[in-house]
Parts: structure tokens; C-alpha cells; sequence
């Protein structure tokens, strides 16, 4: 399943993913810090969900209670979920 997601609170705005299961690939940003964001999907490529939250949830930027990182992990859950309703 191809999922779209809005960041809240980031310098990236959007992250689009693949998801087959529980497993995340194709993962991309938009906006952003272009280094990080090349290097995070390369890093999660191939990961499970609970992999990816394990790794980088709750991991704040510059004291904002977020980043591109735990964005990510909130997007992975919630495309997974929806995968389950489908």
C-alpha cells in the first residue's frame, strides 16, 4: 500500500512510504534537512514497523517534541493500521 502522511512540527512537510504488511520500504520526505533525509529511508529500508518505532520514536529536534525521525514512526503505525482496516 503507497501512504501519504503530513508531518506536524518538522521542517519536512510530507512522508511517503510503501508498506507490505509490516514491513517499510520506498520510504520518502519532502522538506527537510536534505542529509538526514536522504540517509533515514536507506536506514529503514526493509525494517518492520515496530523495527522503525523501536529505533527513532519519540526522538526530538531543536526541543519541539518531535522530528523527522519520530514523524516517521508515527507514519509507519498509522499506514500499517490503515493496512489492516483494507
Amino acid at each position: 500500500m503507497h501512504y501519504t502522511y503530513q508531518t506536524r512540527g518538522t521542517c519536512s512537510t510530507k512522508i511517503v512510504l510503501d508498506i507490505e504488511g509490516d514491513v517499510v520500504h520506498n520510504v520518502a520526505f519532502t522538506g527537510g534537512c536534505n542529509g538526514n533525509l536522504q540517509a533515514i529511508p536507506k536506514l529503514v529500508e526493509g525494517l518492520t514497523v515496530e523495527q522503525i518505532e523501536q529505533k527513532v520514536k519519540g526522538i526530538s529536534c531543536n526541543g519541539r517534541g518531535t522530528s523527522c525521525a519520530d514523524q516517521l514512526a508515527k507514519a509507519c503505525r498509522e499506514a500499517y493500521e490503515l493496512s489492516l482496516k483494507q
